[in-house]
């Protein structure tokens, strides 16, 4: 499936991934040890009413005009289960994860086995079917429920929906649909991997990913689109992710090899993050956009690396991770602070010459669910390198 011109970078000749010897040490990294922020859910909170959470913002208040939608939902509930393996406020974690989990089973429409997206602020339903990457990022959410959580209501709930929702995809033409639904499947087989069509889901839609790669990548553009737009790094994640999975090698070098060329294409001359702008995106051969730069894109790169960090135990991966996260802290271009621990959001954008001041819910997740991965992966890596591990 490899490209002769296009060999990963981290290859031998027949190949198989190699690491420099320094980096294949039990050590973790010293920015293991950097303190990050707080978990703080009050924001959260506010967006959240019974139904769902709020999509939009006005500063820190939520604009009910925005509505509902389920992409945010899935994200909601992939963070409170998160949260949940971190004993995090545990009754309140429960609480709004019902909130989220209700959303997704009533955006299931059982008649067409497609997520609606949309919600108005009364409660109706603004289209019949969502796009296929909201589908995909429910399917996510879902197998996050299953593989994750310790309820066993959540479980059940997802596994019914997740079974319900999975075969569809099949028919799906994006290629970020198809990494979602990879993410998903990923957790999904944490705990039901002898489920032998979802296994089989998982090869076809990873044997999509590599072909997508062979079909658009150029001497000079190692990626699976010829344009780089939004959520980039979950192209490379779902790779990554499955990558580690037997007879799939193959996938874990492609992850690999185009995480890092995204990574160099995302750190700027002074070496700090620089995620692609959504005001023109980047076409191979032609101008870059580098300005309204979105949460939602230093989430996958963080989320992306950190997954390669586990995938390797590379520590340059936990640095990645870390150089991306530091971008809410103010370490982007403009050296802002997007992250408010006032309010316990985060502003939507970060534009030529200031702040988007909403605070949103993708951006707000976007930023929490970033948290909360360095979070759990510093527990891992401080349990992984104790004295008595």
């Amino acid at each position: 499936m490899t490209r002769p011109d296009l060999q990963p970078v981290e290859a031998d000749r027949q190949g198989n991934v190699v690491m420099p010897r320094d980096f294949l040490v039990s050590k973790a990294p010293d920015h293991q040890s950097r303190e990050l922020p707080e978990i703080k859910l009050s924001h959260l909170g506010r967006m959240t009413d019974p139904t769902g959470i709020f999509r939009q913002a006005v500063y820190s208040v939520p604009n009910f005009s925005g509505g509902y939608c389920t992409d945010d939902n899935a994200r909601a509930f992939i963070l409170m289960v998160m949260l949940e393996e971190m004993d995090e406020e545990p009754e309140r974690i429960r609480t709004l994860a019902t909130t989220y989990a209700a959303f997704l089973h009533h955006a299931y429409n059982p008649k067409t086995r497609r997520f609606r997206n949309y919600m108005s602020f009364d409660r109706h339903w603004l289209d019949e079917q969502g796009s296929e990457d909201s589908h995909g990022r429910a399917l996510w959410a879902l197998g996050t429920g299953v593989g994750r959580s310790s309820h066993a209501t959540f479980q059940a709930l997802s596994g019914e929906i997740f079974a319900k929702a999975l075969p569809v995809v099949a028919h799906f033409t994006s290629p970020r649909a198809w990494a979602f639904a990879l993410l998903g499947i990923d957790e999904y087989l944490r705990v039901l991997s002898g489920d032998e069509y979802v296994v089989k889901m998982r090869d076809m839609l990873t044997s999509r990913l590599l072909e997508q790669f062979i079909q658009s990548a150029h001497s000079d553009w190692h990626w699976f689109e010829d344009t780089l737009t939004h959520e980039n790094a979950r192209l490379a994640h779902a790779l990554v992710a499955n990558g580690t999975a037997p007879g799939q090698k193959t996938a874990l070098d492609c992850g690999l090899h185009t995480l890092r060329w995204l990574t160099g294409v995302q750190t700027s001359e002074r070496g700090h993050f620089r995620p692609i702008g959504n005001h023109g995106f980047y076409p191979r051969g032609g101008p870059r956009a580098h300005f309204n730069q979105q949460p939602i894109e230093v989430h996958a790169m963080v989320s992306a690396c950190i997954e390669a960090y586990r995938a390797t135990s590379n520590p340059v991966w936990y640095e990645n991770a870390q150089r991306a996260f530091d971008w809410f802290l103010g370490g982007n271009d403009l050296g802002l602070e997007l992250y408010s621990p006032d309010t316990g959001g985060c502003r939507d954008a970060l534009l030529f010459d200031r702040l988007n001041p909403n605070e949103s819910a993708e951006s707000t997740l976007a930023f929490l669910l970033s948290l909360a991965e360095m979070r759990l992966a510093q527990r891992v890596a401080t349990v992984f390198n104790s004295p008595t591990a």
